[in-house]
């Protein structure tokens, strides 16, 4: 048996930019997905999904000889079949033998939180099959592959691609302040192609705009200062709101929020950060927000 894990992520500057080039901020997060390999001796992958409850929420049978002809009826189990089979492309190796397997996946968050359900999943295939996860990612998913980075390292990172490669790098940003942050869900699950896709229709970035919010990156990771990590919150949501045409979350739902609020990855759903000087529970409870978590509560 071989059992893999990886981290799920938390982007919490840079988003849409970062597919141009722009320094981001990322956070692997406490929780993730693992992915258990038992050999069995049918040609076959015997594929199970558990989610945070210990509930299965899907599985499906793959005659490995037919990897590269299934099709099913259902996206996720198509997904899967692409996954593996252009992991076979990276690596011709992997699944050549006469052996089948019984793989099971088990997450550590619920599925709607936008955590890296698929992203773990691509690092762990990945790690399974010896192949190069960002690659595994390009040929499936797509998107910059921050959350690669993310499933992959246990501290706080930067990430940008330089002449298309991915560089990470380990930032000490522990703000003195984070017991003032907090991540509240937004009740629904954006779709990040969906989200990359409509920044690609309306917008072409310039040099100008990445060097603001790389300055803004730079900023946030080095200031100690509480009001001024809120203003440069607003700054990064007043920049993309003007690039993507798109209403920042705090006008639109939270504009009587005695605090800064930001969008972390594709607007529209998934978490938010939160930076206020009193715990804001009660506040997003009223409005139907119940999932609150405090920042030392998710990041590694």
């Amino acid at each position: 048996m071989q059992t893999f894990y990886s981290n799920g992520k938390l982007l919490i500057t840079g988003e849409y930019l970062v597919l141009d080039g722009a320094k981001a901020l990322a956070l692997p997060t406490n929780v993730g997905q693992s992915l258990i390999v038992e050999p069995i001796d049918t040609a076959v992958i015997e594929w199970t999904s558990i989610d945070d409850q210990g509930q299965k929420w899907f599985d499906c049978i793959i005659p490995i000889n037919e990897l590269e002809t299934l099709s099913f009826d259902d996206e996720i189990s198509n997904r899967l079949v692409q996954i593996l089979s252009k992991a076979k492309q990276l690596n011709p190796n992997f699944l050549s033998k006469a052996e089948g397997y019984a793989i099971a996946t088990l997450l550590d968050f619920p599925i709607d939180w936008g955590l890296g359900t698929s992203s773990t999943l691509i690092s762990n295939i990945a790690q399974w099959a010896e192949v190069d996860p960002y690659q595994l990612l390009s040929l499936t998913f797509g998107g910059s592959g921050y959350d690669i980075a993310c499933a992959q390292n246990d501290f706080p990172i930067t990430y940008e691609l330089i002449n298309g490669s991915p560089t990470t790098q380990q930032v000490a940003f522990n703000p003195e302040f984070k017991n003032k942050l907090y991540f509240v869900h937004l009740n629904q699950k954006q779709n990040s192609r969906t989200g990359i896709k409509a920044y690609r229709d309306a917008n072409k970035t310039t040099a100008s705009e990445i060097q603001a919010l790389n300055q803004i990156t730079e900023q946030l990771i080095s200031t100690q200062n509480f009001d001024t990590f809120k203003s440069l919150l607003k700054s990064h949501e007043d920049l993309i709101a003007m690039m993507t045409n798109q209403t920042p979350i705090q006008n639109a739902l939270f504009n009587d929020f005695n605090g800064q609020i930001k969008s972390l990855g594709a607007w529209g759903g998934d978490f938010v950060l939160v930076a206020s000087e009193r715990n804001p529970t009660p506040y997003f409870q009223s409005k139907g927000y119940l999932t609150i978590i405090a920042y030392q509560d998710l990041i590694l």
